[in-house]
């Protein structure tokens, strides 16, 4: 390996990063990470970070589980590849498939592996249209998503989501997708009550079927949680609403699990949470922790039982899926959280202690709310407390205090002016306390700047 103080001008000179101005981050230099443990990562300085995001909402069982690295080895010594096309399998595929359908509700029976939730959303997609067309409803085609929301970055996952921003980037989103507001109460929820509001935005769904035409409608995705979109957390009456206008209107609910699965939310899986059966669900990161790349589908009887009996060949699967190795990784991280007992641990001790820990920042004078459902959370920054006045500059202002968090060793998120939460499952009540502690220092810094 280069001598590590080459590393960044080698990163700079052949390295494209996602999501990233390139000129911009070759300017000021790639912080480079060599090491994690526990909850914290390392850079090649040799400081230390409580990752606040657990490396992107996915190293839900923190780093440096040797248990998942020599289940890796032992598998890339038995078996490092083999495809499960062709009529084939392998033992940890077929087991990993078992073991997440035993913790996705009696509905739920079978799993399409893919290599990432943005592949995972891809197949769900073409699944949905699939399904319609077996059961004699071709013209079931559409898909409706939300505004801010976040499937991936595929062209298909990039257009099922709601951000325009990057659908201004390759003619996105592609035919047959369409949007309807976000249940953000505290932007857009006016002088409603969130409850209002959670229903006003839900009976949006039922307002574009009737546009859009009943028969052309295929399903509806949404997170259970906002996640890239700012951890908005949905009101009481949305999620009852909706799954009743799925069931009635006869169309396909999709809960992308990629975020909020394996945990997140103090449940095995978000739509468990809010109390809905999906009939697709996109899964990814908390299934491997992010140990290994692996994504996949969780499919309804519903739907199954159409592939299974009206389908024939479904055309369509990844080099990946299933790869045996991130199985194996896949594998190990669930026996862990089942061990030690992380989802309970989530719903009945650290996510309260959370919770409790995170609404404490309420009274900081550029807080405008605060909010958390298991280790999820998000801070609403706002220039004005009691009139819900956001700041001029939303992005500028969340950079800042992402900014001065990182200063002083805490990996924390910035969407607009809401600062992002996400630890591992494993976080301990003092690193928690810890998070808790830099982000208000963080706050004051940037209250005294803005305040001259």
């Amino acid at each position: 390996m280069p001598a590590l103080s080459n590393l960044a001008a080698i990163d700079a000179a052949h390295h494209f990063h996602p999501f990233s101005d390139m000129k911009k981050l070759n300017a000021s230099g790639s912080r480079i990470i060599e090491r994690g443990e526990g909850c914290h990562i390392f850079d090649n300085a040799g400081k230390r970070y409580l990752d606040g995001f657990a490396g992107l909402w996915c190293v839900n069982v923190g780093y440096g589980r040797k248990e998942i690295t020599e289940a890796v080895m032992r598998q890339m010594n038995e078996l490092p590849y083999y495809n499960t096309f062709f009529g084939t399998t392998t033992p940890p595929a077929t087991l990993l498939a078992e073991k997440i359908s035993a913790h996705a509700g009696e509905k739920i029976n079978h799993v399409f592996f893919t290599g990432s939730g943005s592949e995972a959303n891809d197949t769900w997609f073409r699944m949905a249209r699939v399904y319609w067309a077996a059961i004699g409803k071709p013209t079931k085609k559409a898909v409706i998503a939300r505004v801010n929301g976040y499937h991936g970055s595929t062209v298909a996952g990039a257009s099922l989501g709601g951000m325009k921003w990057m659908h201004e980037q390759g003619d996105l989103p592609i035919a047959g997708v369409h949007h309807i507001g976000q249940p953000y109460w505290y932007a857009e929820g006016g002088d409603m009550s969130p409850e209002e509001f959670g229903l006003a935005r839900a009976r949006e769904l039922e307002a574009k079927i009737d546009e859009l035409g009943e028969d052309n409608v295929a399903a509806f995705v949404a997170e259970p949680i906002q996640g890239a979109g700012g951890v908005i957390v949905p009101p009481s009456t949305y999620w009852p609403e909706i799954a009743r206008i799925c069931r009635e209107r006869n169309i396909l609910l999709v809960c992308d699990e990629v975020i909020c699965g394996f945990g997140r939310l103090g449940h095995w899986f978000g739509h468990q949470h809010f109390g809905v059966e999906p009939d697709l669900a996109p899964v990814a990161k908390g299934l491997s922790s992010g140990y290994l790349p692996i994504g996949g589908v969780l499919i309804s009887d519903r739907v199954a039982d159409v592939f299974l009996n009206e389908v024939g060949d479904f055309n369509h699967g990844f080099t990946y899926s299933g790869h045996p190795v991130c199985a194996a990784a896949a594998l190990e991280n669930l026996r862990i959280i089942e061990e030690e007992k992380l989802v309970e641990r989530v719903h009945d001790d650290i996510g309260p202690y959370f919770a409790r820990a995170w609404k404490s920042l309420e009274d900081h004078d550029m807080v405008g709310e605060v909010v958390s459902v298991g280790l999820m959370g998000a801070v609403q920054l706002a220039k004005d407390k009691k009139t819900r006045q956001r700041f001029e500059k939303p992005d500028e202002i969340g950079t800042m205090v992402r900014n001065e968090c990182l200063e002083r060793g805490l990996i924390l998120r910035a969407t607009g002016d809401r600062m992002l939460a996400s630890p591992p499952l494993v976080i301990t009540e003092g690193e928690v306390d810890r998070m808790v502690a830099v982000l208000r220092e963080g706050l004051d810094a940037v209250w005294a700047k803005m305040r001259g």
